[in-house]
């Protein structure tokens, strides 16, 4: 799954770019081929990490497969999903089957799309309250069968995310995917710069920024929610400050596990958008961008929705691991080894990066201005 996400991606994009290009949609072709170029680069940014990354995303899908009650969940939230879309799209065939004109039939969909992509990711953080709350527990109890794990623990959490949480569920879908989208985007570029000052003082400046709003909007807030039963924005500025505390959020920054799965939904929503827009070529070609696009957003939401089961469990095990790290070495001590190791690994690479920046700005500043050496 890693590779092809990774990989293949990169390629679809640019197939699909050449493919618009071919049937002169210029603005699509334009769009794709620079997908595919931030793509590309980003991939080229964390190849070293993708190792750490496949070493958490199997020990998550190993976490996710031992509790086979909470596969269930992801699959009910898929046919209610399947549900709307099948209430949506007959909006959506009406909008294209429209006599309005072509602008308003673009922001008419524009409208629909926003709609499906905020039912979608509300979905996708419900099932990510109920699945990391479930992980979170059974991790923290030593496992499902244990004396202290509280009754009925699945249907606890869903009560949870269904009723007094929901309102911080629906809140933190605004704005989470795209905050984490772009902090993605910009720390692959960061890291890539090297000595140009300009470029890299101007995408400092958006790092900084991404990640002061990142204190108020990330996944990891969705556990405090349904573990200690906070507001959204309390619990994502308690789970970073326990993360930067301790360190944590410095192994999070180099684990690519959640850019990886959103490569696959984007992968999956691309597939599904090409077969629709093939099908739409030979029936009508001049629907064809409509309905791949609209294809291409159902489909992402519906592999989104599968995938963010692993996400959940990732999530979990680094708030158990900042919590109290002896809950991840009761559950697999080799792998706390490497978690500790990586870590250390990182907290190193961090102080001696921040050495040498301080160095260089003591260099910048004039001799005049030094303060005198202690002799």
């Amino acid at each position: 799954m890693l590779k092809i996400s990774v990989h293949f991606l990169t390629t679809y994009l640019s197939v699909i770019s050449v493919l618009c290009f071919w049937s002169k949609q210029f603005f699509w072709g334009i769009a794709f081929a620079v997908g595919a170029t931030l793509q590309f680069l980003y991939v080229m940014s964390v190849l070293d990490r993708l190792p750490f990354t496949m070493l958490v995303l199997q020990k998550a899908v190993k976490t996710v497969w031992s509790l086979p009650e909470v596969m269930r969940v992801p699959y009910a939230f898929m046919l209610i999903m399947l549900s709307w879309m099948t209430i949506w799209s007959f909006g959506v065939a009406g909008v294209v089957a429209s006599n309005i004109g072509y602008e308003g039939r673009w922001w008419l969909l524009v409208v629909f799309s926003v709609s499906l992509f905020w039912t979608g990711a509300v979905l996708c953080n419900t099932v990510h309250v109920v699945v990391s709350g479930m992980v979170f527990l059974v991790l923290y109890h030593g496992g499902r069968g244990s004396p202290s794990m509280p009754p009925r623990p699945l249907v606890n959490s869903i009560r949870c995310a269904v009723t007094t949480s929901f309102g911080s569920i629906c809140y933190g879908s605004l704005f989470t995917a795209a905050i984490r989208t772009l902090r993605w985007e910009i720390r692959g570029i960061r890291s890539k710069i090297g000595k140009n000052e300009c470029l890299l003082c101007c995408v400092d400046f958006l790092f900084h920024m991404v990640e002061t709003l990142v204190r108020f909007f990330n996944k990891y807030a969705y556990v405090q929610i349904v573990v200690n039963g906070k507001g959204f924005n309390q619990s994502a500025r308690d789970a970073w400050e326990l993360f930067q505390s301790t360190g944590i959020e410095s192994l999070i920054a180099y684990d690519c596990s959640g850019a990886v799965l959103l490569m696959g939904a984007i992968l999956g929503g691309l597939v599904t958008g090409t077969c629709a827009g093939a099908w739409a070529w030979i029936r009508n070609e001049g629907t064809v961008v409509m309905v791949g696009s609209t294809s291409a957003l159902m489909g992402m939401i519906l592999v989104g929705l599968a995938v963010v089961v692993v996400e959940s469990a990732v999530t979990s095990i680094y708030v158990c691991f900042a919590e109290d790290p002896s809950l991840i070495h009761r559950w697999d001590a080799e792998f706390f080894d490497q978690l500790s190791e990586t870590l250390h690994q990182r907290l190193q690479y961090r102080s001696a990066r921040a050495r040498e920046v301080m160095n260089q700005r003591r260099l910048q500043i004039p001799s005049s201005l030094q303060p005198p050496a202690v002799p």
